[in-house]
Parts: structure tokens; C-alpha cells; sequence
């Protein structure tokens, strides 16, 4: 865990300690968000200069608004099914509103101090969530690695998987998807071994490394596959809203598009930071301030026709493993992907799309990691369970539809917990029973354990266990007290261990008068 300087230092102070680790930070971020942006942007049915154009304002106008330091901005491979089913259902012209409104509805958020409320989300979840999402992106940009189009659903893309196989092994006449599987295969290839390299070659990202490798082999033998288009003029790709921007957010399929992106980019963007917090000791993450930030960049990017951004948890990685120190990191390599497509275009264009595809199937096996099912297990089969179901409606729906049905399962195990209850009764001897209670003992169970509790004869001895109770209410309580009496008066007897809920919340209670205590004393000195 790095520690990040907890001082806001001046302008002239910044320049003087901060910004050459900033500089040197942003030059590592550029480089991994450039094949980033443009893959994602190709991954969502748009022109490639579309995920540069988030990239620079994730760069430049959140990263000048953030509320967490040292997190980077820009598209994101979360959204990317989201925004290839808007371009394909509303087309690209729809886009820019789409973004234009969820922006506004981050900022709405940010007005309501909602920040926090999206944090509320399971990490089985959110886990799931990006399962899914590389589940998707998997079947979608396997076909584009052998120079093909996506079927449309998820599904389709993956029962088509074996056709693309097929295209990218067997020569076909007059076709060269083997020659772009190639081209995808040796990207591959090169990001799973670049951790073997020398260390002075790793300091260079293996995304790019790998892209760049793929140009070199493709232009080199004169593939004819596809490469990327990138206009030398970054204006003529911004498509600035018409006239009919209003009638555009009354239409309800934008508007829904819109909430949509607005909720999976807010979530997203401050799990990541939380996460990004976690992996330094300096200033935490503003969620309020975040918000304000991702939804003013959401605006800006829906104003110039280009993608949805979030907080993107690979580009804050890099930027923290190579020193960054503040939000000037994330500041200069919006500049820096600015600068490379107004005055170099030209090597732009030099890049396989394959390529670019090959970079997005390996993240995505990367998100459908076997660890994060071992990991969860630790918590309980049901977290697995949750996990597994949310990738699956993801698949099956869409992506909004599978969080919410993530969301869903998660409250429904909640409410289980918290209402379950199991009433154990055993023979122990002669007149002689045993009652242990297990889990929470509330109103909702209380005609359960009235039934046990009337079922046993008037003269037995009852020995009650209360030590497996998680929670007891007033109501249950009562219940015992009463029937413990009027046992007692039936000629039974009853052994209530009325001890151990005496020290559950004894102890709960002197717990907290002991911290009350001690910010007492904390504040007088």
C-alpha cells in the first residue's frame, strides 16, 4: 500500500514536490488508456476517436473536478455492452443525449447527497456485474478478433463462437479472418508473457506493448484486415446536439437508456474508488464530490456525441504503482491523449481493430476470474449463488436487468437471515428435554416457537439454549418469560439461560459506553 501525502499543498509547492511523480504517473496512465479507449469505443459500435475524446475529458475535466485523488476516469469496459445495445436499438445520433441526460441525473444525485447510496450494493453482486460484463465482452470480441460483426445478444455471440473458431483456423476463400485470428491470437500471446520480460521492457503497459507488437506484424507482412479509422480532424467525429435535443429526452426508450447508464456508471465509479482508496494512505475519496464530477464529465462527453465514462479501475491501478500523487496525474494524460490525436493521427490508423479486440477478450477473462468463486465461498455458498445468477440474467437480458435481479437475490438472502429462526427440541433422558434456538429470534418466528413450546408436556424438565441466538426481540422475549411461568406453575421446571442474553448485550452495551468513554477522554486532552 503506498502513502500518499496527506497535505494540500499550494500551486507553487505542487509544482516544486507533487508534479514531477504526477508528470512521470501520467505518461504510464497514457499509455494503458490509449488501447483502452480505443478498443472500448470499438467494443461499443463507434468510432475509435469517440473513446479518446471520454478519455480526454475523463482526463481533463474530471480529473480537474474529482473527489477522489487519485483515481482515472474515462470509458470503461462496464458500459460497453450498455452503449453497443443504445447504438444499435436508438443509433449513434441518440448517444450524445443519452449521455447529456445521465450526466444531469449524476448531478441530480450529487444535489440529493445520494452519493452514498450506491455504495449499498453486494460484493456478490458487483462481482457478478463484472462477470457478466466479461462474460459479454468475450462472446462480442471474439468475433471482431477474426475481423467478424457480433450476432447482437449475448447468447447469439456465444453459441456463434465456434463459427468464429472456425473462420480464424480454416482459410476461407476471399476472406481473411485467419489472418486477423492470427493478429488477435499473437496479442495474446505477448500480454500473458510480458510479466517475463525484463523489468526495463515492463515498465511499458502489457496492453500496449501488445498492440504494438500486432502493428508492427501487421503492417510489416501487409495484412489486409482491418485497421483502425481515425480523422486527422477530432472535430468532424463530435456530433454536437441538434435541435431536437428536448424531444430526445421525452422519448422514453432515451430516458430509460439514460437512467440506466447514470446508475451502473455511478456504481461502478465509486466501488472503484473505495477500491482505489484501499491501496494508499493518503486523502480519501469526496463520494459526494465524485459524483458531482463524473456527472459533469458524463454531461460534457454527451454534449460532444462521445461515450459514457466511469472511474476505471486499471487506468487508478497504474496510476498508484507508478507513483501519481494527486489529481494532476489524471489531468496530464488527458492532455496527453489530446495531444496524440491532433498531431499524430496517422499512427493511430496503423493499429489492427483485432488487436484491440484481443486486449478486451483477455480483460474479460480477467473479470471472469475462478478466484473471485473461491473467494466468495468463504462467505457462504449463497454469495456464489448470487454470483453465478447475476452473470447468468446478465447473459440472458441485459445488464441493468441482471444488477437489478443481483439486487434482488442479495435483499432476499438479507431477509432470510434476519428472519430465520431454528427451534431444535431433543430428548435428553427420562422427563427430560432440551430446546436450543438458533439465528434471530423475532415477531416474524414467534408463532414457530409457540408451537414447540406448546407441544411440550406440563411435567418435563426444559433446558432452553439461547447461546446460537444472533438477535431476540421484545416479542420472543415475552413469550419465553410467560411460558417459563406458567411452566413452572404446571408442575415443570425450566433451566432459561436468560445468561447468555444478558452478556450479549451487556457486552454490546459496555462496548459502546467503553468508546463513548474513550472519545471522552480523547476530547479532554
Amino acid at each position: 500500500m503506498r502513502t500518499i501525502s496527506n497535505a494540500s499543498p499550494s500551486r507553487q509547492s505542487y509544482w516544486k514536490s507533487d508534479a514531477p511523480a504526477d508528470f512521470m504517473s501520467s505518461i504510464v496512465v497514457f499509455l494503458v488508456a490509449l488501447p483502452l479507449c480505443m478498443g472500448i469505443a470499438v467494443a461499443s459500435g463507434v468510432p475509435p476517436s469517440l473513446g479518446i475524446i471520454t478519455g480526454i475529458v475523463g482526463g481533463i475535466v474530471v480529473g480537474a473536478l474529482a473527489g477522489s485523488p487519485l483515481q482515472v476516469s474515462g470509458p470503461a469496459a462496464g458500459l460497453t455492452v450498455l452503449v453497443w445495445q443504445i447504438v444499435q436499438d436508438l443509433g449513434i445520433e441518440k448517444l450524445g443525449p443519452v449521455v447529456l441526460l445521465a450526466g444531469i441525473l449524476q448531478m441530480i444525485a450529487w444535489a440529493l447527497k445520494s452519493a452514498q447510496m450506491f455504495r449499498a450494493v453486494s460484493p456478490a453482486v458487483i462481482r457478478g456485474m463484472l462477470g457478466g460484463i466479461g462474460v459479454l465482452i468475450i462472446g462480442s470480441q471474439t468475433h471482431i478478433m477474426v475481423d467478424d460483426a457480433p450476432k447482437g445478444s449475448g447468447w447469439a455471440n456465444w453459441l456463434s463462437i465456434p463459427e468464429a473458431i472456425y473462420k480464424g483456423i480454416l482459410p476461407i476463400e476471399g476472406t481473411s479472418h485467419h489472418y486477423a485470428a492470427y493478429v488477435g491470437l499473437l496479442t495474446i500471446i505477448v500480454m500473458i508473457f510480458w510479466k517475463y520480460m525484463p523489468r526495463r521492457l515492463k515498465v511499458i503497459p502489457a496492453p500496449l506493448a501488445a498492440v504494438v507488437v500486432a502493428a508492427i506484424a501487421a503492417n510489416a507482412f501487409r495484412l489486409p484486415i482491418k485497421y483502425v479509422s481515425v480523422s486527422a480532424d477530432l472535430m468532424s467525429l463530435v456530433r454536437f446536439p441538434d435541435p431536437d435535443l428536448f424531444f430526445a429526452f421525452a422519448n422514453p426508450a432515451v430516458l430509460t437508456a439514460a437512467v440506466a447508464v447514470a446508475l451502473i456508471a455511478s456504481a461502478e465509479t465509486l466501488l472503484c474508488a473505495t477500491a482505489v482508496d484501499q491501496m494508499h494512505q493518503g486523502l480519501r475519496t469526496n463520494y459526494d464530490k465524485e459524483l458531482l464530477a463524473q456527472g459533469v464529465g458524463n454531461a460534457v462527453c454527451g454534449l460532444l456525441g462521445a461515450l459514457p465514462m466511469t472511474g476505471v479501475i486499471v487506468r487508478s491501478t497504474a496510476n498508484i504503482e507508478a507513483g501519481g500523487k494527486t489529481r494532476g496525474a489524471a489531468i496530464f494524460h488527458g492532455f496527453w491523449l489530446l495531444a496524440l490525436v491532433l498531431l499524430f493521427p496517422g499512427i493511430l490508423s496503423t493499429i489492427p481493430t483485432t488487436s484491440l479486440a484481443a486486449v478486451l477478450v483477455y480483460t474479460g477473462f480477467k473479470l471472469v476470474s475462478p478466484q473471485t468463486v473461491r473467494l466468495l465461498r468463504k462467505y457462504g455458498r449463497s454469495e456464489v449463488a448470487i454470483y453465478l445468477a447475476t452473470i447468468a440474467a446478465i447473459v440472458a437480458t441485459d445488464l441493468l436487468k441482471g444488477v437489478i435481479f443481483g439486487v434482488v437475490l442479495a435483499a432476499f438472502k438479507l431477509l432470510y437471515i434476519v428472519s430465520h429462526m431454528d427451534v431444535r427440541l431433543e430428548k435428553q433422558g427420562e422427563n427430560r428435554l432440551q430446546l436450543e434456538i438458533h439465528g434471530a429470534a423475532t415477531f416474524v418466528r414467534l408463532p414457530q416457537l409457540a408451537k414447540e413450546l406448546e407441544s411440550i408436556p406440563a411435567n418435563t424438565e426444559l433446558h432452553v439454549s439461547l447461546e446460537h441466538l444472533t438477535f431476540i426481540d421484545h416479542a420472543c422475549i415475552d413469550l419465553l418469560s410467560n411460558w417459563e411461568k406458567q411452566h413452572a406453575s404446571a408442575g415443570g421446571k425450566v433451566i432459561m439461560e436468560w445468561e447468555s442474553l444478558h452478556e450479549l448485550y451487556f457486552e454490546k452495551s459496555l462496548s459502546r459506553k467503553t468508546k463513548r468513554n474513550g472519545m471522552r477522554e480523547r476530547v479532554g486532552t
